[in-house]
């Protein structure tokens, strides 16, 4: 079936002047980033101070019918987190009182102007530098190639570096947290439609993305997949389509429906995993996770996100979706009970989520200890 991801949402695009200046230009062709710098991103599996959330749906983006699921699946997510690690959940005043309700005692909410709930894109990526001091990256979240009002989810960044005591750590990229796959040893796995699309970066090579990132998250080798596009929100980001397991270790996901426009394309990628080595020469092993071949029907619609990799690991647990086919999701959970001894694997129903072509992983960002 076909399984795309965040689809072009209502009430778009209104980008502040600034951000599309510096999205759009401001010397980029020239492009003299910052130099120096001893960041390093560490692996979503390494241990976590915090989950960072946003309770952040509103009915003129998801519309009538959605919001109430889309809240009770972010409640569910978060409270799923919440019995693993402390979860920090972003939240408008006027949303207050239902996300008190929905997500219970153990979620702590934190007052905050959102425009949406993708807090793995507008949120800071997480660092650390050699002392173990933390960084937040801010990658000047611009509505995915604005595509979608973002003014108070471009503030999002420095408003959680501040709230987490992290050194906020600007850069002249933009892009989004859930374009780039790290395994904390100096590998990432990103998508080139996403990063070095002219919507973001215009001008910017991929040596100069490399280079940047290096100073930016440690990264000394990228797996540069092709990504497609155009055909979602995000331009293909590389967390629907592979994640690390452990160093040298990748689960990738595979469109089994030849209709699908990610069919072609995740079959490419697994050729292209397979051929590459990390940043310490090893030979990656790769895992294929085939999406499901249906779907509950009751929110199904041609934006839905179907796939399995958009988990999301925390402290002790991997929290992953399942979507009602049985033998799809029995397999999803086999594959990630052996891929991750020790944490509780954990499937939950997020339909609302996905009808808006997003996943768990999507929801979330992680805070390193």
């Amino acid at each position: 079936m076909t399984t795309r991801r965040r689809f072009l949402k209502r009430g778009l695009v209104a980008s502040s002047g600034a951000l599309l200046a510096n999205a759009l230009g401001g010397g980029f062709g020239a492009l003299a980033f910052a130099q120096g710098g001893n960041w390093r991103m560490p692996d979503e599996g390494a241990q976590h101070a915090a989950t960072w959330m946003a309770f952040g749906a509103s009915e003129d983006i998801w519309g009538g019918k959605l919001l109430p699921v889309v809240r009770e699946n972010l409640a569910g997510i978060a409270k799923a987190i919440a019995a693993h690690e402390p979860v920090k959940m972003l939240v408008r005043e006027e949303d207050h009182d239902i996300a008190a309700r929905l997500c219970g005692a153990s979620v702590e909410l934190v007052p905050q102007a959102i425009d949406d709930l993708w807090m793995r894109d507008t949120g800071p990526v997480f660092v650390k530098n050699a002392s173990g001091q933390p960084g937040a990256v801010g990658f000047n979240f611009n509505g995915w190639g604005n595509k979608q009002e973002h003014e108070q989810d471009a503030e999002i960044a420095a408003f959680v570096a501040q709230r987490a005591s992290a050194q906020f750590v600007g850069t002249r990229l933009v892009l989004e947290g859930g374009g780039i796959e790290v395994d904390g040893e100096g590998t990432a796995i990103i998508t080139e439609s996403c990063v070095l699309n002219a919507n973001r970066n215009p001008g910017v090579s991929r040596a100069q993305c490399e280079a940047e990132l290096a100073r930016l998250l440690g990264v000394t080798k990228i797996v540069w997949l092709p990504g497609i596009k155009g055909k979602d929100i995000t331009d293909g980001h590389t967390d629907f389509y592979a994640r690390f397991v452990s160093p040298g270790v990748v689960v990738a996901g595979l469109d089994p429906d030849p209709a699908s426009y990610d069919h072609a394309v995740t079959k490419r990628h697994l050729e292209i995993l397979r051929k590459s080595t990390d940043a310490k020469g090893r030979a990656l092993k790769v895992v294929v996770l085939p999406g499901p071949t249906s779907v509950r029907h009751r929110y199904e619609n041609d934006q839905f996100a179907a796939g399995y990799i958009n988990f999301y690991v925390c402290n002790r647990a991997v929290i992953a979706p399942q979507f009602g086919d049985g033998k799809a999701d029995r397999n999803t959970r086999d594959v990630l009970v052996d891929l991750f001894p020790g944490r509780e694997v954990i499937q939950l129903n997020i339909d609302g989520v996905a009808a808006g072509g997003g996943g768990i992983h999507c929801t979330t960002q992680q805070q390193p200890a």
